[in-house]
């Protein structure tokens, strides 16, 4: 039972670790950071509901997830192959789709919760 606790405790900190890390230096994130910031504040000024607090949050994470694992994968590519390699090009080019399907579906939240309480 101790090895499990001592293997979650290390599992912990390796995340918060990789979190703070992506933080401090992948402007991706920096930036989806303080977009979302800013819908948040606008969450408390327009008073939302729970659903639409709950519905605002997972599409900040899904961002925020997505642009994450599209920065993993950059970094394994570049690992792997360091010059251009028009292969490894297409992966990234893939993982940054996923970052766009993940901003579409944000969007998609964004405007159906915010532009009736605008308008």
């Amino acid at each position: 039972m101790l090895k499990f606790i001592t293997g979650r405790t290390k599992a912990i900190y390796y995340s918060i670790k990789g979190a703070f890390h992506l933080v401090k230096t992948e402007h991706s994130i920096q930036t989806q950071l303080f977009i979302s910031l800013f819908f948040v504040l606008a969450g408390f000024y327009f008073n939302l509901s729970n659903i639409e607090w709950l519905f605002v949050v997972l599409a900040i994470s899904l961002v925020l997830t997505a642009e994450s694992l599209n920065s993993a994968i950059e970094k394994v590519a570049d690992f792997i192959h360091p010059d251009y390699n028009k292969k490894i090009g297409l992966i990234k080019d893939i993982a940054a789709g996923a970052v766009f399907f993940a901003f579409l579906f944000a969007f998609a939240v964004i405007c159906v919760i915010y532009i009736p309480k605008i308008y």
